[in-house]
């Protein structure tokens, strides 16, 4: 076979999931429908818990991927929920990144192939999923007039995935009836901070600055709103004009900022919709392949890269021939795990939408009922909780401990290091935190056992390679640690 994993897609979650499978030691190679990567840039926000994941990554020069994108990012401690007036605040997390990291897609996009470049893994460009066909021992993908062979397929292939409908995966949902405008400018009279407006005759609108004197300007219309399937297609295809923009601009805020050229100009859709399956056979879906919805709040990019993470650990140990049934199939599998999440991301984006679009008189009052439930710290903390990502949570074995399944913090080593920055993508983390270390003997390459300073009245806790914590005992039973270790295959 020509590789292990075939990846389809060579955006953020195509790119972050062939780094990580290379990372723990598997064969992929990146199949992209596009000739040459975009320059634009949907996505404009990294959220903390794909920080805290991305820590698992590492440059060449030895730091992690998240590192990498801070020193290209701004950390912004607020962020919006429906464009309500009232901020949400990611200052509390309990989190080592309590922000929001203002980065364009295209400026992650460059970090990871440079990375993916650097490993020496293969990105073929202008080449689109076409056909596909599996069996028991793998697939064999049509793409740019050729046969690739692989054991498993990852489509990360956008939306539209090909890959998606080439496997039979359907992809129910709500059809989109909003269109909202976005675009990349140049402003002359720009407002020195982040602003948004919202006013129920004539729409809301947000100007946010990016980077190199770049503007976002994005917003809904209320004569773009309610509309039919068919409508929203029809107005998708309209070119939207500088000038077009600059009316709005006027119109909602009274000022066009001096607009004065833009970067690039588009539209985006409400359609919100998620796969019935992420796993069929032999391939697998994630990111926009998986799930589609209004851009609130800037989770999907999230949710995709976080998707990747989830996935890559587990196919890593299912090509390696070590992966149980719990992962590949079972309440640990990734399908299980990562539906939920999706389920979830469409109910708060379309609240958001919601809020954002309901441009009556019965809108502006929940709006602003919404914005004062805000200035209470428990709905602020539930919401940021939400939209950050840390609020993720798998589902636990029966009789486990309560903590089972959860994220684990960045605790403090004793030799200095913390947990997030020990975290690999090929092995687990045995915490023992029994007084004379007695789970030593656990340790192998695919478990690095760490004596830890007591936590959270626990003995011992094993902790996935993506952060979450596989099982945690207040009894440091060696024998129950085994077998755990079993159940994961992580024996």
């Amino acid at each position: 076979m020509s590789a292990d994993v075939i990846v389809s897609g060579a955006g953020p979650v195509g790119l972050l999931t062939a780094a990580l499978l290379d990372s723990a030691g598997v064969k992929v190679k990146v199949l992209e429908r596009l000739t040459e990567r975009s320059g634009n840039s949907r996505a404009a926000v990294l959220h903390p818990r794909t920080l805290e994941v991305l820590t698992t990554v590492r440059a060449e020069d030895g730091r992690t991927l998240t590192d990498v994108l801070l020193s290209h990012g701004r950390a912004v401690p607020r962020t919006h929920f429906g464009m309500l007036s009232q901020l949400l605040d990611y200052s509390e997390l309990d989190t080592p990144y309590p922000y929001i990291l203002q980065i364009t897609q295209a400026t992650t996009e460059r970090v990871l192939a440079s990375l993916v470049a650097a490993r020496g893994i293969p990105v073929h460009y202008g080449q689109e999923v076409t056909g596909l066909e599996q069996d028991d021992t793998g697939v064999r993908v049509q793409a740019g007039g050729t046969v690739h062979t692989a054991r498993y397929l990852v489509g990360a292939d956008g939306a539209w995935s090909r890959v998606r409908q080439q496997a039979g995966i359907e992809f129910p949902g709500t059809p989109g009836n909003t269109v909202s405008y976005l675009a990349d400018v140049h402003l002359d009279a720009a407002p020195q901070n982040a602003t948004h407006g919202w006013d129920p005759e004539d729409g809301w609108v947000a100007v946010v600055p990016l980077f190199n004197g770049i503007h976002r300007v994005f917003g809904v219309l209320p004569e773009d709103t309610g509309l039919t399937p068919e409508q929203v297609t029809a107005r998708r295809k309209e070119q939207l004009t500088l000038e077009d923009l600059r009316g709005i601009l006027n119109r909602v805020t009274g000022t066009d900022y001096g607009l004065r050229n833009a970067v690039w100009i588009s539209t985006a859709g409400n359609t919100t919709r998620h796969a019935t399956q992420y796993r069929a056979g032999h391939v697998f879906v994630a990111g926009d392949a998986a799930h589609v919805h209004f851009p609130a709040g800037g989770q999907g990019v999230n949710v995709g890269m976080q998707d990747a993470v989830n996935l890559a650990w587990k196919l890593a140990a299912e090509v390696k021939g070590r992966a149980t049934p719990l992962i590949t199939g079972g309440a640990a599998s990734y399908d299980h795990e990562r539906r939920p999440v999706a389920e979830s991301l469409a109910q708060n984006t379309q609240a958001q939408t919601a809020l954002m679009t309901t441009f009556t008189p019965q809108g502006a009052a929940l709006r602003e009922l919404m914005s004062t439930l805000l200035t209470r710290p428990e709905t602020n903390a539930h919401l940021a909780g939400l939209l950050s990502g840390l609020s993720v949570s798998y589902d636990a074995p029966d009789g486990g401990h309560p903590l089972d399944g959860h994220r684990t913090p960045d605790l403090n080593l004793p030799d200095g290091d913390t947990l997030l920055r020990r975290l690999r993508v090929d092995r687990f983390l045995l915490l023992d935190f029994t007084p004379a270390g007695e789970l030593a003997a656990l340790g192998s390459p695919l478990v690095e056992v760490i004596p830890a300073a007591p936590w959270s009245g626990l003995a011992a806790a094993l902790v996935r390679p993506d952060g979450y914590i596989a099982r945690a005992w207040t009894g440091a039973d060696p024998e129950r640690v085994r077998a755990a270790l079993t159940d994961w295959g992580a024996f």
